[in-house]
């Protein structure tokens, strides 16, 4: 229940602050332009506060917040007196209209600089994207890894993060290749010395975003600092908690083999699931053996895998593998500039893969994932929060650009062809317009929300 208030609060406060961003764009030009502002709200619905500005707006927070809207006063909806109808909406010129129109989606862009700027300028603590092999029958198997290695680039795109290099893995998707640029770990950042291009065929690659990231479906192994067979959690109704184990013990052998690594513990008790397992550990500087049958679990591909519910202990991360993305006042607005641009120019590839069918339309998602996102982010901190506001803002931005006519890319639509012909469109073709553009919008919403709530 905590989680679920905590969520819905920190979705609330993300998309209030995103749509006043949105909403100001279209206001603050409307403005500029002449256009009389008579509400600028943000949310549907009754008002639960209002007052009215020196400048004539009502300003308004509804409350279903779910969207947000700038009434101006518009002739073709309004009568209108002749005094005023030089301030009307629908007087101004074509091109006015579509810096108007165009703004909300702008501001957007602008807001996502703003927040990953005062982000870079607090600093991101990190992880390099660093691997230390590859799995077999897998695009990166042609990858060759002795050492672990940093991933520098994704077919010429600079990756510093994990993040960066799932997004730029993602978004090849459908294609035919990627080259992945690794490099030492103790190679100096801008130097080219050491480099090694691989070429990754990926003619048949696919992978399902709702059960494993990019980075593992194309067969990456992320390098982890060594674990110590030592439990630093032990998860409450789990198979280790049934059998009394305790956070503490230390595994010291099982099924009559003495511990070697975790990674081969882990294979034995995925490949035992619902069998009984012999496990000795060492408590207080005595062992203690206990039976343990690992729970049945279902994994990314489908197979049943057995899980026990522990957390071994984790060495600290080395200080080569850590990176701390800060920069000064100058930099931080160029590199959040950079990031953006990035941000938008993997959205839009990820839209037209969606419409090609390379993407699957279970990656769709609606206001529960973005609720969850928003509630996990604001968790790890503001940091992650402003990221996360970023990225929601950039697809905001980019969605309300596409050319259904009930969103701002429609009416862009409409004003270029007026543009082009010299005329505007009628108003019987621009009514058809908008039913049609808010049925196919209904219609990706209701699979966003199937989507979110298949995923509960």
């Amino acid at each position: 229940m905590l989680d679920f208030v905590w969520n819905l609060g920190s979705f609330i406060v993300a998309l209030g602050i995103l749509i006043a961003a949105h909403e100001y764009g279209h206001f603050y030009v409307a403005r500029r332009c002449g256009v009389k502002v008579e509400r600028f709200s943000i949310g549907f619905g009754k008002p639960i506060w209002s007052r009215i500005g020196k400048d004539g707006t009502e300003y308004t927070v509804a409350m279903i917040p779910l969207g947000g809207y700038v009434k101006m006063l518009d002739g073709r909806v309004d009568d209108i007196s002749e005094d005023l109808k030089s301030q009307a909406f629908n007087e101004k010129s074509v091109y006015q209209r579509i810096a108007i129109v165009a703004a909300g989606p702008i501001a957007n862009f602008i807001f996502a600089i703003i927040a990953l700027y005062f982000m870079y300028l607090i600093g991101v603590p990190t992880i390099k994207p660093v691997i230390d092999g590859t799995l077999d029958n897998t695009p990166a198997a042609v990858i060759s890894v002795k050492n672990p290695v940093q991933i520098k680039a994704v077919s010429g795109q600079n990756t510093r993060t994990w993040q960066e290099v799932n997004l730029a893995i993602a978004s090849h998707i459908g294609e035919e290749q990627i080259v992945v640029t690794t490099a030492p770990l103790s190679m100096q950042a801008g130097t080219s010395a050491n480099t090694k291009d691989y070429t990754l065929d990926i003619r048949n690659w696919s992978f399902d975003p709702e059960k494993e990231s990019s980075i593992a479906a194309i067969g990456l192994q992320i390098y982890r600092p060594q674990v110590s067979p030592t439990f630093s959690q032990v998860s409450s109704d789990s198979a280790a908690e049934s059998a009394g184990l305790q956070v503490g013990d230390t595994v010291v052998a099982y099924n009559g083999k003495r511990f070697d690594n975790w990674r081969s513990f882990v294979e034995v008790i995925q490949a035992s699931a619902g069998e009984p397992l012999q496990v000795t550990v060492r408590r207080a500087g005595e062992q203690l053996s206990t039976t343990l049958v690992p729970k049945v679990h279902q994994n990314a591909q489908g197979k049943d895998i057995g899980i026990i519910g522990v957390v071994p202990t984790q060495e600290p991360w080395p200080e080569d593998v850590k990176l701390q993305l800060e920069y000064g006042l100058i930099d931080a607005g160029f590199a959040a500039a950079d990031k953006t641009w990035q941000l938008i120019a993997v959205s839009l590839k990820m839209i037209g893969k969606l419409f090609t069918g390379d993407v699957s339309v279970k990656s769709l998602s609606g206001p529960i994932s973005i609720a969850q996102g928003a509630g996990n982010s604001a968790t790890f901190g503001l940091v992650y929060f402003l990221s996360f506001l970023a990225l929601i803002s950039v697809n905001l931005g980019i969605i309300n650009l596409l050319p259904l006519p009930i969103l701002d890319g429609g009416h862009l639509f409409y004003y270029f062809v007026e543009v082009i012909t010299g005329r505007a469109v009628s108003e019987k073709v621009q009514e058809i317009g908008f039913k049609v553009g808010a049925a196919l919008l209904l219609t990706l919403m209701s699979i966003a929300l199937f989507n979110d709530f298949t995923r509960l």
